[in-house]
């Protein structure tokens, strides 16, 4: 099942962001290493963030299909598009309910 692989592949991802963590910010020769060191930690941390959030996300639609409710929009009880699933297995919302919520 692809929300299992994507489970899977999010879990691998933050276990290399976490095992990549650099700590040697501010024991660099030059500022510049200390700059790209910095950058490099932001992104990570920006990483990290959104697989956790995706794995979250992936993690409630694995029990909404365990419960039988996967891909039935939350708002409305409407089944929502498969081509929408498939783009984004883990949507909660018809599209029709998440224009809705976007306004």
């Amino acid at each position: 099942m692809f929300l299992e692989d994507e489970q899977a592949r999010l879990e691998a991802q933050l276990a290399q962001v976490e095992a990549e963590r650099g700590t040697n910010l501010g024991y660099g020769n030059h500022m510049a290493d200390d700059a790209s060191e910095a950058y490099e930690q932001a992104k990570d941390l920006a990483l990290r963030h959104n697989a956790e959030k995706l794995l979250v996300q992936v993690k409630e639609a694995l029990e909404r299909f365990q419960q039988g409710t996967y891909g039935l929009c939350e708002h409305c009880g409407a089944e929502i598009d498969p081509a929408r699933l498939k783009a984004l297995p883990y949507v909660t919302h018809c599209l029709r309910c998440q224009q809705r919520l976007n306004l």
